[in-house]
């Protein structure tokens, strides 16, 4: 008789603060950063209970998670975050990862393009097993499932889709992980995770469970596929803070006639209200609940925000920061510096605004050589 797990069966607090890193490439990844360089500044980074990230997010959660336990702190400030977490995720930010993943999977016997993917993270992670991961805060990262069309959790506590069941205390690779959660498709998916078929616990509505063309081999591509804020694994949680770093929407005056790029605008429309549904349940469900939302968006306005501001910002370098390509591909000292300033300096106005109303307004960036005017 199968054993049943109740649903997702709560480990942690969700009276507790939670943040959720969106995909979007390398863009993402050193958007985010910026974000952890400010959360740690406001003594926040060390607080929250839950981490959970997509694609581009993955990797710098990843980073984070891989280098938590050698991280020190002071009065909840990380004093080493630069060194563990910042430089070693901007260094990889150099590297053409998916054009190598492309190439070399393509020609080495016996790999295949999300192997490679996968190795390529290993340079970030060493080796690193979600079972090495801290207890708390809680990392998850989030890939889409190709048969079941649902989201796939890897984490330390489990490994699970609901229409599966779950795999407790799973015994994967970080990289694995990040691999199959950034595995843009077509490309880069599928990251084929192989799992033992005794090991799942079945769970309310797990229509799958114990059927073999499910539960041996899962076939992962991009969380972004799913849900590109990683917020379902944590929008239940006060407060919840999110940085976005996905592509904004796009208007085109004229529509194409060809098949191929109306398919392409039909999906990027779907995409987007996808995205925009569950902000808006995001924020709709916090009033309803008095919970506290704390929104960070690539193509934000800080000046819609109530905290004040000293630092200025020019709204058509942020156009083109909020525009940068999503690929795994090299990033520049200049790119890679603006989007740091540009996430570290939207997390500071979301955050003044709702959370740390005490705070005075920053008055110089991070890397003051690249400034956002």
């Amino acid at each position: 008789m199968a054993k049943i797990a109740k649903p997702f069966a709560e480990t942690v607090d969700r009276n507790t603060p939670a943040l959720a890193l969106s995909g979007g490439g390398f863009r993402a990844t050193l958007y985010h950063c910026g974000a952890f360089m400010r959360l740690n500044e406001l003594g926040f980074l060390t607080k929250f209970s839950r981490i959970s990230s997509v694609s581009g997010g993955a990797i710098a959660g990843g980073m984070l998670a891989a280098a938590w336990p050698r991280l020190t702190m002071k009065k909840d400030v990380i004093t080493n975050l630069d060194k563990e977490v910042i430089r070693p995720l901007r260094e990889f930010c150099r590297r053409s990862v998916d054009t190598a993943a492309v190439g070399w999977g393509a020609i080495l016997p016996g790999k295949s393009i999300g192997d490679v993917l996968t190795e390529t993270y290993d340079d970030l992670f060493k080796g690193v097993t979600l079972q090495d991961l801290p207890d708390s805060p809680q990392f998850i990262f989030n890939a889409t499932n190709l048969q079941t069309g649902r989201v796939v959790r890897l984490q330390k506590v489990r490994l699970a889709d609901y229409t599966l069941g779950e795999i407790a205390k799973p015994n994967v690779r970080l990289a694995v992980a990040v691999a199959a959660s950034s595995a843009f498709p077509p490309v880069l998916s599928p990251v084929l995770v192989t799992v033992d078929p005794k090991s799942w616990v079945k769970r309310p509505g797990a229509i799958h469970y114990g059927d073999p063309a499910y539960n041996r081999t899962l076939s992962l591509t991009d969380g972004g596929t799913y849900d590109n804020l990683g917020l379902e694994t944590v929008d239940d949680f006060n407060p919840v803070v999110v940085s976005d770093a996905g592509a904004p929407f796009g208007m085109e005056e004229t529509a194409s006639a060809l098949w191929p790029k109306q398919a392409m605008r039909a999906l990027d429309i779907a995409t987007d209200q996808a995205r925009a549904l569950r902000k808006r349940y995001l924020f709709a469900q916090c009033i309803a609940e008095g919970r506290v939302p704390v929104y960070s968006g690539i193509d934000g306005n800080p000046d819609t925000y109530p905290a004040q501001q000293l630092i200025k910002v020019a709204p058509a370098t942020i156009r083109r920061l909020a525009r940068l390509r999503t690929r795994l591909a090299p990033f520049s000292e200049e790119e890679q510096s603006r989007l740091i300033n540009w996430g570290w300096l939207m997390t500071d106005v979301a955050m003044r605004s709702y959370v740390a109303n005490a705070v005075p307004p920053p008055s110089a960036l991070p890397i003051p050589a690249y400034p956002l005017v």
